[in-house]
């Protein structure tokens, strides 16, 4: 599905137009929910009961290894065939299941409103969002997070089951259509209020362009990632990556306080604007790595299952 006539065959299979979000399509990543792996790689803080093996040793419901006693041990998970076998008492340690809630902050902002392939980049955000809140219903989590615009926006406390996956979804068609209204967040907002939403282990997605990374938003993600694991989808359009190879005639860009025209096919132009979009990507996602988050690329003009695909098999 990688050439672009595939792509757009596929967009009419969902019945979609790549512009507006509607629950159909939504609800067709139902069945695609493989390419993702939500087995948490941090130890995860939380004490309540759940789906999710923890790290630390204690009792609980799936064996893990054996060792020898020490002083405090439940005399009860001694191990007394390999204690009779070595003369020496061992004990059976087992790992934890852990409940781990899943947040996604999904950014609909204006800077998100832009696409000039396959699909807006706020589009493509909510397919990746109905991919992950699948992904967590077909595994037993508690699905919640913050859905934005500059004129909506939904915080949602976890729910589970197909419950907790509808109301998302139906927030990021409802957030995605109304243009008007006064109730929106900026990134930062969004952060903070997700902030205060998480709960120690919990696992976090945020699909942004990362267009308003200030430093107070870098200050909710440090403070959310202590806790938490934390993903950053970038996701990007290729038109603000590269300039096409058939792109022709004249553009107008700005440059410091100045807007200067610049034919598209030369060839140093090019490059240097490749260079200077590949380095503004590197330095987003440089600035979320050392925070802790994993951080992943989504190009807007790609289907997502097919990117997603991609990165699970490390092509």
């Amino acid at each position: 599905m990688s050439a672009m006539f595939s792509a757009r065959q596929w967009l009419q299979q969902l019945t979609a137009d790549g512009i507006s979000v509607m629950l159909p399509e939504l609800l067709w990543y139902q069945r695609h929910t493989s390419v993702l792996n939500l087995k948490p790689t941090i130890s995860i803080q939380s004490k309540l009961a759940g789906t999710y093996l923890a790290r630390s040793k204690g009792r609980g419901m799936e064996f893990d290894e054996v060792r020898h006693y020490q002083p405090g041990d439940d005399v009860r998970t001694i191990d007394w065939r390999v204690t009779a076998r070595s003369g020496k008492v061992h004990t059976k340690l087992f790992r934890e299941e852990k409940e781990r809630p899943v947040f996604i902050v999904a950014d609909l902002t204006d800077s998100m409103r832009f696409g000039s392939s396959l699909l807006l980049k706020s589009v493509q955000a909510a397919h990746l969002a109905a991919v992950i809140a699948w992904h967590v219903k077909q595994h037993g989590d508690k699905l919640g997070g913050v859905v934005f615009s500059n004129q909506q926006h939904r915080e949602l406390k976890p729910q589970g089951r197909s419950h907790g996956v509808l109301r998302y979804l139906q927030a990021l068609q409802q957030c995605h259509q109304h243009s008007a209204g006064n109730n929106g967040l900026s990134l930062s907002q969004a952060l903070g209020q997700q902030r205060r939403l998480s709960r120690p282990g919990s696992l976090v997605y945020i699909l942004s362009d990362f267009n308003r990374l200030d430093e107070q938003a870098l200050r909710h993600i440090r403070a959310i990632s202590q806790h938490n694991e934390v993903t950053c989808c970038q996701i990007s359009d290729p038109l603000e990556l590269a300039i096409p190879a058939n792109a022709r005639g004249l553009a107008a860009i700005r440059q410091q306080q100045q807007v200067v025209t610049a034919e598209l096919d030369n060839p140093a132009l090019r490059q240097r604007y490749y260079q200077q979009q590949q380095q503004q990507q590197s330095h987003v996602a440089g600035s979320l790595q050392q925070l802790g988050c994993k951080w992943l690329a989504i190009s807007a003009g790609e289907p997502v299952i097919t990117q997603l695909e991609q990165a699970h098999h490390g092509r």
